[in-house]
C-alpha cells in the first residue's frame, strides 16, 4: 500500500488501537518483577508508541502532502522523471504530453465548459533534458466556443520541498478558488500550472542552475513556458506569464521574477525566504562560484544588479513565521529600486502551513490576475 493510501492510514491507526487494548489487557499478566515480564511490558509499550507515532506521521503527511510514496520518504528516489507516451501512435519526444484528464473538485456540472478541467501531464525540457510531472487547470472558457481563438494568461503554481503537485490540487485547492474566483468576477479566467520545484529529487536545487548538475532554474525560466505555450492557448505577449509558490516554491517565484522579468511579469512569495540555503538536501549547489552564490541572494540582486521591471508579492504572519523581519526587510529593499514593484499580505498570526497558505491564497490568485495581460 501506498504512503499516501487511506488504507495505509486505516491499517495503522487500526493496529494502534490493538495495541492500546492488548497492552491494557495483558498489563496484569505483566505485572511480575520477573526478567520476561518486564521486557514484555517494555515490549508493548514500544509497539504501541511506534505505532502511534507512525500513525501521527502518515495523518500529517496525508494533510500537508510532505511525501509522495515510501522512496520518496526514505530517499530512494534517485532518477529522473522520464516521459511516457500513453497515446497510441503519439509522436515521441513531444515536451508536454496530457496522461490523464479529470474535472475540478466541487465543480458544478461534469462538461469542462462549466466547471473546467485539471489535466496531469509530463513534461520535459528541450534544453536542460529536465523531465517532471505537472497539473494543469484550464478554466471553464478555454472549452467554450466564444472564445475558441482567445489566449489566456497562465502562471506557474510551485510547492514547497518536498512537497507533491497533487496537494496544489487537492489540499491547497488552487483550481477550485480560481474557479470560484473567476465566477464571482474577482480575477480573469487563467491556465494554471502546477508542480513542485523539486524537478531532479531527491535533491533540493533551489531553483539554480547547477554547475555541472540540473539546469533548475532554466528549465523554468525557457523550457516550462515554452512547452505549455506550444500545447495550450497562452498569451504569447509579454506579461501573459506571473509565478506562485509557498516556502521553497515562494522563493523560486520571486527568484525567477527577478532574474526573468521579461517571462514572469509577476512573482509571489507565500512564506518565502530571501536566499538559497546549503544543507544536506541540496548540496553544493555553487561548486565554489561567488557570481552564481551571489546572485541567488534576492537582497544581493536588488542591491547590485539592474532593477527588473516586474511586480513581486510576499507574505508572513506576525506571529508563527520565521521569516516576518526577512519580510519586511525585503519590502524595503524592493522599495528602494523605484521600478521593480511590491505588495504584501502580513497576517496577524499563521504557522508555515497548509491552513495558513489557504488564507492567502484567495487574495494572491487576485493580485496576480491584475498584474498579467489578457491577449
Amino acid at each position: 500500500m501506498g504512503l499516501t493510501s487511506n488504507n495505509t492510514l486505516a491499517l495503522a491507526v487500526l493496529a494502534a488501537v490493538v495495541l492500546f487494548i492488548g497492552t491494557v489487557w495483558l498489563w496484569p499478566r505483566l505485572a511480575r518483577r520477573s526478567l520476561r515480564a518486564v521486557g514484555g511490558r517494555v515490549g508493548l509499550l514500544f509497539a504501541t508508541q511506534s505505532v502511534l507515532f507512525v500513525s501521527v506521521g502518515l495523518a500529517a503527511n496525508q494533510a500537508f502532502g510532505f511525501y509522495a510514496s515510501w522512496a520518496d520518504l526514505l530517499g530512494k528516489e534517485t532518477t529522473r522523471g522520464v516521459v511516457v507516451d500513453h497515446a497510441v501512435g503519439a509522436p515521441s519526444g513531444v515536451p508536454l504530453q496530457v496522461i490523464e484528464t479529470r474535472r475540478v473538485r466541487g465543480a458544478t456540472g461534469l462538461r469542462p465548459s462549466s466547471g473546467g478541467q485539471v489535466e496531469k501531464v509530463d513534461i520535459v525540457g528541450r534544453t536542460t533534458d529536465i523531465a517532471t510531472r505537472a497539473y494543469v487547470y484550464l478554466p471553464p472558457e478555454y472549452f467554450q466556443p466564444r472564445y475558441r481563438t482567445r489566449t489566456f494568461p497562465a502562471a506557474v503554481v510551485l510547492t514547497g520541498y518536498p512537497g507533491t503537485a497533487q496537494a496544489l490540487v487537492s489540499k491547497l485547492h488552487y483550481p477550485r478558488t480560481a474557479l470560484d474566483l473567476a465566477e464571482d468576477g474577482r480575477m480573469q479566467p487563467m491556465i494554471l500550472v502546477m508542480l513542485r520545484p523539486t524537478v531532479a529529487p531527491p535533491r533540493d536545487t533551489e531553483c539554480v542552475d547547477v554547475p555541472g548538475g540540473p539546469q533548475t532554474e532554466s528549465f523554468f525560466a525557457k523550457d516550462l513556458p515554452d512547452a505549455v505555450s506550444a500545447h495550450y492557448r497562452v498569451g504569447k505577449k509579454p506579461g501573459s506569464w506571473g509565478i506562485i509558490g509557498d516556502s521553497t516554491g515562494g522563493y523560486c517565484a520571486l527568484k525567477l521574477a527577478l532574474h526573468h522579468p521579461g517571462v514572469y511579469a509577476a512573482g509571489a512569495g507565500l512564506s518565502a525566504y530571501y536566499d538559497a540555503p546549503k544543507d544536506p538536501t541540496t548540496g553544493d549547489l555553487f561548486h565554489g562560484d561567488k557570481g552564481l552564490r551571489d546572485r541567488a541572494n534576492l537582497g544581493w540582486y536588488l542591491k547590485h544588479m539592474p532593477p527588473p521591471d516586474t511586480s513581486l508579492l510576499v507574505t508572513s504572519s506576525r506571529v508563527g513565521e520565521s521569516n516576518y523581519k526577512d519580510t519586511l526587510k525585503f519590502i524595503e529593499q524592493v522599495k528602494d529600486t523605484r521600478l521593480t514593484r511590491v505588495s504584501s499580505i502580513i497576517l496577524e498570526s499563521g504557522g508555515h502551513n497548509f491552513n495558513t497558505w489557504r488564507r492567502e491564497i484567495p487574495p494572491t490568485l487576485e493580485w496576480i490576475s491584475g498584474r498579467l495581460g489578457d491577449h
